[in-house]
Protein backbone atom coordinates (compact mmCIF):
# COMPACT_ATOMS: atom_id res chain seq x y z
CA UNK A 1 0.00 0.00 0.00
CA UNK A 2 1.37 3.42 -1.00
CA UNK A 3 2.16 5.76 1.84
CA UNK A 4 -0.55 8.39 2.27
CA UNK A 5 -0.29 11.86 3.74
CA UNK A 6 -2.36 12.97 6.70
CA UNK A 7 -4.43 15.27 4.47
CA UNK A 8 -5.30 12.27 2.23
CA UNK A 9 -6.15 10.17 5.30
CA UNK A 10 -8.49 12.87 6.61
CA UNK A 11 -10.20 13.07 3.22
CA UNK A 12 -10.78 9.30 3.11
CA UNK A 13 -12.23 9.29 6.64
CA UNK A 14 -14.57 12.19 5.82
CA UNK A 15 -15.73 10.50 2.59
CA UNK A 16 -16.42 7.20 4.38
CA UNK A 17 -18.40 8.99 7.10
CA UNK A 18 -20.39 10.96 4.51
CA UNK A 19 -21.25 7.78 2.60
CA UNK A 20 -22.46 5.96 5.74
CA UNK A 21 -23.25 8.34 8.56
CA UNK A 22 -24.34 5.53 10.84
CA UNK A 23 -20.78 4.17 11.01
CA UNK A 24 -19.31 4.89 14.44
CA UNK A 25 -16.02 6.53 15.28
CA UNK A 26 -14.75 3.23 16.60
CA UNK A 27 -15.64 1.48 13.32
CA UNK A 28 -13.92 4.18 11.26
CA UNK A 29 -10.81 3.96 13.44
CA UNK A 30 -10.74 0.19 13.00
CA UNK A 31 -11.26 0.50 9.22
CA UNK A 32 -8.46 3.03 8.71
CA UNK A 33 -6.19 1.67 11.46
CA UNK A 34 -5.88 4.97 13.31
CA UNK A 35 -6.69 6.20 16.80
CA UNK A 36 -10.21 7.41 17.55
CA UNK A 37 -8.94 10.94 18.30
CA UNK A 38 -7.64 11.10 14.69
CA UNK A 39 -11.10 10.18 13.42
CA UNK A 40 -12.71 12.86 15.56
CA UNK A 41 -10.14 15.45 14.36
CA UNK A 42 -10.79 14.49 10.70
CA UNK A 43 -14.56 14.88 11.14
CA UNK A 44 -14.07 18.31 12.75
CA UNK A 45 -11.77 19.77 10.07
CA UNK A 46 -10.25 18.72 6.74
CA UNK A 47 -6.98 20.40 7.77
CA UNK A 48 -4.83 18.30 10.12
CA UNK A 49 -3.74 20.17 13.28
CA UNK A 50 -0.09 21.32 13.31
CA UNK A 51 2.47 19.09 14.97
CA UNK A 52 3.14 20.15 18.52
CA UNK A 53 6.76 20.92 19.31
CA UNK A 54 7.57 19.99 22.89
CA UNK A 55 9.01 22.79 24.98
CA UNK A 56 11.65 21.33 27.22
CA UNK A 57 12.65 23.17 30.31
CA UNK A 58 16.36 23.60 30.93
CA UNK A 59 16.64 25.07 34.44
CA UNK A 60 20.35 24.27 34.72
CA UNK A 61 21.27 25.80 31.34
CA UNK A 62 19.10 28.87 31.87
CA UNK A 63 21.44 30.10 34.63
CA UNK A 64 24.41 30.18 32.25
CA UNK A 65 22.76 31.65 29.13
CA UNK A 66 23.48 35.32 30.08
CA UNK A 67 27.16 34.41 30.63
CA UNK A 68 27.40 32.71 27.21
CA UNK A 69 25.64 35.67 25.57
CA UNK A 70 28.17 38.11 27.03
CA UNK A 71 31.13 36.00 25.89
CA UNK A 72 29.84 35.69 22.31
CA UNK A 73 28.94 39.37 22.16
CA UNK A 74 32.46 40.30 23.25
CA UNK A 75 33.82 38.00 20.49
CA UNK A 76 32.44 40.35 17.82
CA UNK A 77 35.24 42.80 18.63
CA UNK A 78 38.06 40.32 17.99
CA UNK A 79 39.46 38.40 15.00
CA UNK A 80 37.64 35.22 13.97
CA UNK A 81 40.62 33.05 14.83
CA UNK A 82 40.47 34.21 18.45
CA UNK A 83 36.79 33.77 19.17
CA UNK A 84 35.12 31.17 21.39
CA UNK A 85 34.30 27.80 19.90
CA UNK A 86 31.35 25.91 21.39
CA UNK A 87 33.76 23.51 23.05
CA UNK A 88 35.73 26.40 24.58
CA UNK A 89 32.49 27.89 25.97
CA UNK A 90 31.63 24.56 27.61
CA UNK A 91 35.14 24.20 29.06
CA UNK A 92 35.00 27.68 30.65
CA UNK A 93 31.55 27.03 32.12
CA UNK A 94 32.77 23.83 33.75
CA UNK A 95 36.09 25.24 35.02
CA UNK A 96 35.13 28.80 35.96
CA UNK A 97 31.48 28.32 37.02
CA UNK A 98 31.28 24.68 37.97
CA UNK A 99 28.47 24.10 35.48
CA UNK A 100 26.97 20.60 35.36
CA UNK A 101 25.76 20.70 31.75
CA UNK A 102 26.50 18.50 28.74
CA UNK A 103 28.70 19.73 25.91
CA UNK A 104 25.98 18.96 23.33
CA UNK A 105 23.52 21.20 25.23
CA UNK A 106 26.02 24.06 25.16
CA UNK A 107 26.68 23.47 21.45
CA UNK A 108 22.99 23.78 20.60
CA UNK A 109 22.67 27.03 22.49
CA UNK A 110 25.86 28.54 21.01
CA UNK A 111 24.57 27.69 17.54
CA UNK A 112 21.26 29.47 18.21
CA UNK A 113 23.07 32.57 19.49
CA UNK A 114 25.29 32.76 16.41
CA UNK A 115 22.31 32.41 14.10
CA UNK A 116 20.73 35.40 15.84
CA UNK A 117 23.96 37.39 15.48
CA UNK A 118 24.25 36.66 11.78
CA UNK A 119 20.66 37.68 11.21
CA UNK A 120 20.94 41.01 12.98
CA UNK A 121 19.12 44.10 11.72
CA UNK A 122 22.44 45.63 10.68
CA UNK A 123 22.66 43.08 7.84
CA UNK A 124 19.13 43.66 6.55
CA UNK A 125 19.08 45.52 3.23
CA UNK A 126 16.37 48.02 2.31
CA UNK A 127 14.93 48.17 -1.25
CA UNK A 128 16.02 51.33 -3.06
CA UNK A 129 14.37 53.60 -5.61
CA UNK A 130 16.69 55.71 -7.78
CA UNK A 131 15.77 58.97 -9.44
CA UNK A 132 16.35 59.07 -13.21
CA UNK A 133 19.87 60.20 -14.05
CA UNK A 134 20.94 60.34 -10.40
CA UNK A 135 23.22 57.35 -9.83
CA UNK A 136 25.73 55.32 -11.80
CA UNK A 137 27.89 52.49 -10.46
CA UNK A 138 31.33 51.29 -11.59
CA UNK A 139 33.18 48.05 -10.95
CA UNK A 140 35.74 45.71 -12.50
CA UNK A 141 35.20 42.00 -13.10
CA UNK A 142 37.27 39.15 -14.54
CA UNK A 143 36.58 36.73 -17.37
CA UNK A 144 38.41 33.94 -19.14
CA UNK A 145 38.76 33.94 -22.94
CA UNK A 146 40.92 32.17 -25.52
CA UNK A 147 42.90 34.92 -27.26
CA UNK A 148 44.69 33.83 -30.44
CA UNK A 149 44.67 30.26 -29.15
CA UNK A 150 46.00 31.15 -25.67
CA UNK A 151 43.78 31.01 -22.52
CA UNK A 152 43.79 34.58 -21.19
CA UNK A 153 42.19 36.39 -18.27
CA UNK A 154 40.75 39.79 -19.14
CA UNK A 155 39.31 42.59 -17.02
CA UNK A 156 35.78 43.83 -17.62
CA UNK A 157 35.07 47.51 -16.94
CA UNK A 158 31.36 47.80 -16.15
CA UNK A 159 29.25 50.91 -15.56
CA UNK A 160 25.53 50.65 -14.77
CA UNK A 161 22.84 53.32 -14.51
CA UNK A 162 20.91 52.50 -11.33
CA UNK A 163 17.52 53.81 -12.47
CA UNK A 164 17.12 52.20 -15.90
CA UNK A 165 19.59 49.35 -15.34
CA UNK A 166 21.32 50.01 -18.66
CA UNK A 167 24.91 48.81 -18.54
CA UNK A 168 28.16 49.35 -20.38
CA UNK A 169 30.92 46.76 -20.59
CA UNK A 170 34.35 46.69 -22.24
CA UNK A 171 37.19 44.17 -21.97
CA UNK A 172 40.80 45.16 -21.32
CA UNK A 173 44.02 43.30 -20.61
CA UNK A 174 44.56 45.02 -17.24
CA UNK A 175 42.96 47.31 -14.64
CA UNK A 176 45.35 50.26 -14.90
CA UNK A 177 44.33 53.85 -14.40
CA UNK A 178 44.39 54.40 -18.17
CA UNK A 179 41.81 51.62 -18.53
CA UNK A 180 39.73 53.07 -15.68
CA UNK A 181 39.60 56.50 -17.34
CA UNK A 182 39.08 55.14 -20.85
CA UNK A 183 36.15 53.05 -19.61
CA UNK A 184 34.45 56.18 -18.23
CA UNK A 185 34.90 58.06 -21.51
CA UNK A 186 33.45 55.21 -23.57
CA UNK A 187 30.58 54.58 -21.13
CA UNK A 188 29.52 58.24 -21.06
CA UNK A 189 29.68 58.36 -24.87
CA UNK A 190 27.44 55.29 -25.09
CA UNK A 191 24.91 56.73 -22.64
CA UNK A 192 25.07 60.12 -24.33
CA UNK A 193 25.29 61.80 -20.93
CA UNK A 194 26.63 61.65 -17.38
CA UNK A 195 24.82 60.67 -14.12
CA UNK A 196 24.89 63.12 -11.20
CA UNK A 197 26.83 60.72 -8.93
CA UNK A 198 28.97 57.66 -9.61
CA UNK A 199 29.58 55.04 -6.91
CA UNK A 200 32.90 53.19 -6.59
CA UNK A 201 34.85 50.66 -4.62
CA UNK A 202 38.10 51.99 -3.24
CA UNK A 203 39.90 51.36 -6.54
CA UNK A 204 43.59 52.27 -6.70
CA UNK A 205 42.92 54.05 -10.00
CA UNK A 206 40.77 56.59 -8.12
CA UNK A 207 41.82 56.43 -4.46
CA UNK A 208 45.32 57.13 -3.18
CA UNK A 209 44.43 56.69 0.50
CA UNK A 210 41.33 55.67 2.47
CA UNK A 211 40.61 58.04 5.37
CA UNK A 212 38.03 57.93 8.17
CA UNK A 213 34.43 57.35 7.12
CA UNK A 214 33.91 58.09 3.44
CA UNK A 215 36.75 60.58 3.09
CA UNK A 216 39.37 59.66 0.50
CA UNK A 217 42.58 61.09 -0.94
CA UNK A 218 41.85 60.87 -4.66
CA UNK A 219 44.32 60.69 -7.54
CA UNK A 220 44.85 63.86 -9.58
CA UNK A 221 43.87 62.24 -12.88
CA UNK A 222 40.60 60.96 -11.43
CA UNK A 223 39.82 64.41 -10.06
CA UNK A 224 40.53 65.82 -13.53
CA UNK A 225 38.10 63.33 -15.09
CA UNK A 226 35.43 64.15 -12.53
CA UNK A 227 35.91 67.88 -13.06
CA UNK A 228 35.75 67.49 -16.84
CA UNK A 229 32.39 65.68 -16.78
CA UNK A 230 30.98 67.43 -13.69
CA UNK A 231 29.78 64.42 -11.70
CA UNK A 232 30.15 63.64 -7.99
CA UNK A 233 31.98 60.57 -6.68
CA UNK A 234 30.77 58.39 -3.77
CA UNK A 235 32.92 55.64 -2.26
CA UNK A 236 31.65 52.49 -0.57
CA UNK A 237 32.85 51.22 2.79
CA UNK A 238 36.01 49.14 2.57
CA UNK A 239 35.68 45.36 2.62
CA UNK A 240 32.62 43.10 2.25
CA UNK A 241 30.41 45.48 4.24
CA UNK A 242 30.46 47.93 1.32
CA UNK A 243 29.53 45.46 -1.43
CA UNK A 244 25.77 45.96 -0.95
CA UNK A 245 26.16 49.72 -1.40
CA UNK A 246 26.58 49.21 -5.14
CA UNK A 247 24.86 45.86 -5.52
CA UNK A 248 23.44 46.76 -8.92
CA UNK A 249 26.78 46.76 -10.71
CA UNK A 250 28.03 43.81 -8.62
CA UNK A 251 25.16 41.77 -9.99
CA UNK A 252 25.56 43.21 -13.49
CA UNK A 253 29.14 41.91 -13.77
CA UNK A 254 28.06 38.36 -12.98
CA UNK A 255 24.91 38.51 -15.11
CA UNK A 256 26.76 39.80 -18.16
CA UNK A 257 29.51 37.19 -17.79
CA UNK A 258 27.03 34.30 -17.42
CA UNK A 259 24.81 35.35 -20.30
CA UNK A 260 27.33 36.54 -22.88
CA UNK A 261 30.71 34.99 -22.07
CA UNK A 262 29.51 31.39 -21.69
CA UNK A 263 30.77 29.34 -23.46
CA UNK A 264 34.23 30.90 -23.26
CA UNK A 265 34.78 33.11 -26.36
CA UNK A 266 37.56 32.15 -28.80
CA UNK A 267 38.79 35.34 -30.50
CA UNK A 268 41.84 36.46 -32.46
CA UNK A 269 42.07 39.95 -30.96
CA UNK A 270 40.69 42.17 -28.23
CA UNK A 271 38.90 44.20 -30.90
CA UNK A 272 37.00 41.08 -31.94
CA UNK A 273 36.06 40.39 -28.32
CA UNK A 274 34.81 43.93 -27.76
CA UNK A 275 32.79 43.73 -30.96
CA UNK A 276 31.02 40.66 -29.51
CA UNK A 277 30.44 42.59 -26.27
CA UNK A 278 29.02 45.52 -28.24
CA UNK A 279 26.41 43.22 -29.84
CA UNK A 280 25.62 41.76 -26.41
CA UNK A 281 24.99 45.24 -24.95
CA UNK A 282 22.60 46.01 -27.82
CA UNK A 283 20.71 42.77 -27.14
CA UNK A 284 20.46 43.63 -23.42
CA UNK A 285 18.38 46.70 -24.23
CA UNK A 286 15.50 44.31 -24.99
CA UNK A 287 15.57 42.46 -21.65
CA UNK A 288 13.28 42.99 -18.66
CA UNK A 289 14.52 43.52 -15.09
CA UNK A 290 12.57 41.74 -12.34
CA UNK A 291 8.90 42.76 -12.52
CA UNK A 292 9.26 45.89 -14.63
CA UNK A 293 6.79 46.20 -17.47
CA UNK A 294 9.11 47.99 -19.87
CA UNK A 295 12.46 46.91 -21.28
CA UNK A 296 15.83 48.30 -20.22
CA UNK A 297 16.06 50.21 -23.50
CA UNK A 298 12.61 51.77 -23.04
CA UNK A 299 13.46 52.73 -19.47
CA UNK A 300 16.73 54.29 -20.64
CA UNK A 301 14.82 56.45 -23.14
CA UNK A 302 13.09 57.97 -20.11
CA UNK A 303 16.37 58.39 -18.23
CA UNK A 304 18.50 59.82 -21.06
CA UNK A 305 17.03 63.38 -20.86
CA UNK A 306 17.81 63.45 -17.11
CA UNK A 307 21.55 62.82 -17.63
CA UNK A 308 24.05 65.68 -17.61
CA UNK A 309 25.10 66.81 -21.09
CA UNK A 310 28.50 65.67 -22.36
CA UNK A 311 31.24 68.31 -22.57
CA UNK A 312 31.96 69.74 -26.00
CA UNK A 313 35.55 68.48 -25.86
CA UNK A 314 36.40 64.81 -25.37
CA UNK A 315 38.47 63.87 -22.33
CA UNK A 316 41.99 62.70 -23.18
CA UNK A 317 42.56 59.53 -21.16
CA UNK A 318 46.11 59.04 -22.44
CA UNK A 319 49.37 60.06 -20.77
CA UNK A 320 52.67 61.06 -22.37
CA UNK A 321 56.05 60.15 -20.97
CA UNK A 322 59.65 60.18 -22.14
CA UNK A 323 61.39 56.83 -22.68
CA UNK A 324 64.85 55.83 -23.86
CA UNK A 325 65.21 53.38 -26.76
CA UNK A 326 67.46 50.45 -25.82
CA UNK A 327 70.00 48.70 -28.05
CA UNK A 328 67.34 46.22 -29.17
CA UNK A 329 65.34 49.13 -30.60
CA UNK A 330 62.64 48.92 -27.92
CA UNK A 331 61.04 51.24 -25.41
CA UNK A 332 59.92 49.86 -22.05
CA UNK A 333 56.47 51.14 -21.01
CA UNK A 334 54.77 49.85 -17.84
CA UNK A 335 57.14 46.85 -17.85
CA UNK A 336 56.24 45.83 -21.42
CA UNK A 337 58.52 46.28 -24.46
CA UNK A 338 57.55 47.86 -27.79
CA UNK A 339 59.72 48.14 -30.92
CA UNK A 340 60.56 51.37 -32.74
CA UNK A 341 62.48 51.95 -36.02
CA UNK A 342 66.15 51.05 -35.53
CA UNK A 343 67.37 54.57 -36.36
CA UNK A 344 66.12 55.73 -32.94
CA UNK A 345 68.38 53.44 -30.88
CA UNK A 346 69.75 55.18 -27.76
CA UNK A 347 67.52 58.20 -28.34
CA UNK A 348 64.81 59.43 -25.98
CA UNK A 349 61.30 59.54 -27.46
CA UNK A 350 57.87 60.54 -26.17
CA UNK A 351 55.34 57.73 -25.73
CA UNK A 352 51.58 58.31 -25.61
CA UNK A 353 50.06 55.59 -23.39
CA UNK A 354 46.41 54.74 -23.85
CA UNK A 355 44.20 51.99 -22.49
CA UNK A 356 44.51 49.94 -25.69
CA UNK A 357 47.13 51.65 -27.90
CA UNK A 358 50.76 52.72 -27.41
CA UNK A 359 52.10 55.43 -29.76
CA UNK A 360 55.78 56.39 -29.95
CA UNK A 361 56.40 59.98 -31.08
CA UNK A 362 59.32 61.79 -32.65
CA UNK A 363 58.13 65.34 -32.12
CA UNK A 364 54.63 65.38 -33.58
CA UNK A 365 55.26 62.36 -35.86
CA UNK A 366 54.04 58.92 -34.83
CA UNK A 367 56.94 56.54 -35.60
CA UNK A 368 55.45 53.39 -34.03
CA UNK A 369 51.99 52.27 -33.00
CA UNK A 370 51.25 49.04 -31.09
CA UNK A 371 48.36 47.40 -29.24
CA UNK A 372 48.99 47.67 -25.53
CA UNK A 373 50.50 44.59 -23.89
CA UNK A 374 50.74 43.21 -20.38
CA UNK A 375 53.63 43.19 -17.97
CA UNK A 376 56.53 41.27 -19.50
CA UNK A 377 55.13 41.24 -23.07
CA UNK A 378 57.42 42.01 -26.01
CA UNK A 379 55.53 43.50 -28.97
CA UNK A 380 57.81 43.82 -32.00
CA UNK A 381 57.31 44.86 -35.64
CA UNK A 382 59.52 43.17 -38.25
CA UNK A 383 59.58 46.35 -40.34
CA UNK A 384 61.42 48.22 -37.57
CA UNK A 385 64.45 45.90 -37.92
CA UNK A 386 64.73 45.60 -41.72
CA UNK A 387 67.27 48.44 -42.07
CA UNK A 388 69.59 46.54 -39.71
CA UNK A 389 68.99 43.22 -41.45
CA UNK A 390 70.07 44.67 -44.80
CA UNK A 391 73.57 44.65 -43.32
CA UNK A 392 73.01 41.60 -41.09
CA UNK A 393 70.87 39.18 -43.13
CA UNK A 394 71.94 36.26 -40.94
CA UNK A 395 70.00 37.74 -38.04
CA UNK A 396 66.63 37.30 -39.80
CA UNK A 397 65.91 33.52 -39.61
CA UNK A 398 65.97 33.22 -35.80
CA UNK A 399 64.78 36.73 -34.99
CA UNK A 400 61.93 37.36 -32.58
CA UNK A 401 60.32 39.98 -34.89
CA UNK A 402 60.06 37.33 -37.63
CA UNK A 403 58.43 34.91 -35.18
CA UNK A 404 55.94 37.62 -34.17
CA UNK A 405 55.19 38.37 -37.85
CA UNK A 406 54.53 34.68 -38.53
CA UNK A 407 52.22 34.43 -35.50
CA UNK A 408 50.22 37.49 -36.56
CA UNK A 409 49.90 36.33 -40.18
CA UNK A 410 51.87 39.27 -41.61
CA UNK A 411 54.58 36.87 -42.82
CA UNK A 412 52.58 34.53 -45.05
CA UNK A 413 53.23 31.16 -46.65
CA UNK A 414 53.91 33.03 -49.91
CA UNK A 415 56.71 34.96 -48.19
CA UNK A 416 58.20 31.70 -46.97
CA UNK A 417 57.98 30.00 -50.41
CA UNK A 418 59.63 32.99 -52.06
CA UNK A 419 62.38 33.02 -49.41
CA UNK A 420 63.00 29.29 -49.84
CA UNK A 421 63.22 29.68 -53.62
CA UNK A 422 65.59 32.66 -53.28
CA UNK A 423 67.93 30.76 -50.94
CA UNK A 424 67.98 27.73 -53.24
CA UNK A 425 68.81 29.95 -56.23
CA UNK A 426 71.17 32.51 -54.64
CA UNK A 427 72.34 30.97 -51.38
CA UNK A 428 71.33 31.81 -47.80
CA UNK A 429 72.93 35.25 -47.57
CA UNK A 430 71.94 36.70 -50.96
CA UNK A 431 68.57 34.94 -50.95
CA UNK A 432 67.72 36.47 -47.57
CA UNK A 433 68.78 39.92 -48.85
CA UNK A 434 66.37 39.55 -51.78
CA UNK A 435 63.57 38.77 -49.29
CA UNK A 436 64.51 41.79 -47.18
CA UNK A 437 64.35 44.05 -50.26
CA UNK A 438 60.86 42.68 -50.92
CA UNK A 439 59.83 43.27 -47.29
CA UNK A 440 61.02 46.87 -47.54
CA UNK A 441 58.51 47.26 -50.36
CA UNK A 442 55.72 46.87 -47.78
CA UNK A 443 56.42 50.46 -46.68
CA UNK A 444 55.08 51.94 -49.92
CA UNK A 445 53.02 49.17 -51.53
CA UNK A 446 49.96 47.36 -50.16
CA UNK A 447 50.70 43.99 -48.55
CA UNK A 448 48.28 42.12 -50.82
CA UNK A 449 49.97 43.59 -53.87
CA UNK A 450 53.39 42.45 -52.58
CA UNK A 451 52.03 38.92 -52.13
CA UNK A 452 50.65 39.04 -55.68
CA UNK A 453 54.07 40.21 -56.92
CA UNK A 454 55.85 37.29 -55.19
CA UNK A 455 53.31 34.85 -56.60
CA UNK A 456 53.97 36.20 -60.12
CA UNK A 457 57.74 35.93 -59.61
CA UNK A 458 57.45 32.33 -58.40
CA UNK A 459 55.26 31.48 -61.39
CA UNK A 460 57.75 32.88 -63.89
CA UNK A 461 60.76 31.54 -62.00
CA UNK A 462 62.45 34.95 -61.90
CA UNK A 463 63.54 35.35 -58.27
CA UNK A 464 64.40 39.04 -58.17
CA UNK A 465 63.24 41.80 -55.83
CA UNK A 466 62.82 44.31 -58.66
CA UNK A 467 60.57 41.92 -60.55
CA UNK A 468 58.44 41.41 -57.44
CA UNK A 469 58.06 45.16 -56.90
CA UNK A 470 57.19 45.79 -60.56
CA UNK A 471 54.51 43.09 -60.45
CA UNK A 472 53.30 44.42 -57.09
CA UNK A 473 52.87 47.95 -58.46
CA UNK A 474 51.02 46.55 -61.45
CA UNK A 475 48.70 44.59 -59.12
CA UNK A 476 48.21 47.68 -56.93
CA UNK A 477 47.24 49.91 -59.86
CA UNK A 478 45.02 47.23 -61.41
CA UNK A 479 43.83 49.64 -64.12
CA UNK A 480 43.88 49.23 -67.93
CA UNK A 481 43.48 52.24 -70.19
CA UNK A 482 40.52 51.79 -72.56
CA UNK A 483 41.30 51.50 -76.30
CA UNK A 484 39.61 54.35 -78.19
CA UNK A 485 39.76 54.32 -82.03
CA UNK A 486 41.19 57.56 -83.40
CA UNK A 487 38.59 59.74 -85.07
CA UNK A 488 35.59 58.40 -83.15
CA UNK A 489 36.06 60.45 -79.99
CA UNK A 490 35.16 64.17 -79.78
CA UNK A 491 38.51 64.98 -78.21
CA UNK A 492 40.25 64.18 -81.52
CA UNK A 493 38.15 66.63 -83.58
CA UNK A 494 40.60 69.53 -83.34
CA UNK A 495 40.95 72.52 -85.69
CA UNK A 496 44.04 72.80 -87.87
CA UNK A 497 46.92 74.65 -86.22
CA UNK A 498 47.38 78.34 -86.99
CA UNK A 499 50.41 80.66 -86.61
CA UNK A 500 48.61 83.92 -87.23
CA UNK A 501 49.42 85.18 -83.72
CA UNK A 502 53.16 84.96 -84.53
CA UNK A 503 52.62 87.22 -87.54
CA UNK A 504 50.91 89.71 -85.26
CA UNK A 505 53.91 89.74 -82.93
CA UNK A 506 56.32 90.31 -85.84
CA UNK A 507 54.26 93.19 -87.11
CA UNK A 508 54.18 94.77 -83.68
CA UNK A 509 57.99 94.61 -83.38
CA UNK A 510 58.46 96.14 -86.82
CA UNK A 511 56.55 99.21 -85.79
Amino acid sequence: MAKRSKVQLYEQIRRAHAAQETKSVRALAREFRVHRRDVRAALESAVPPPRKTPVRAAPTMDRFKPIIDSWLEEDQRWPRKQRHTARRVWQRLVVEHGADVGESTVRRYVKSVRERQQGSLVDVTVPQHHRLGAIGEVDFGEAKIVLAGIPTEVSLFVMRLSASGRGFCRAYLNESQDVFLDGHVRAFDRFGGVPDTVRYDNLKAAVVKVLTGRDRVESDRFVTLRSHYGFESWFCQPGPDGAHEKGGVEGEVGRFRRNHLVPVPHVESMDELNELIEHAMTADDHRFIAHRRITVGEHFELEAPALRALPTEAFDATTIGSHRVDTKSRVCVRQAFYSVPARYVRRRLDVRVGAEIIEVLDGATVVARHPRGRKGDEILSLDHYLDVMVRKPGALPASTPLARARASGAFTDTHQRFWDAARRRLGDRDGTRVLIDVLLGHRTIDAQAIVAGMTAALTTGVIDAEVVLIEARRAAENTVAPVIPIGTHPSFDRPEPSIDHYDQLLEGNAR
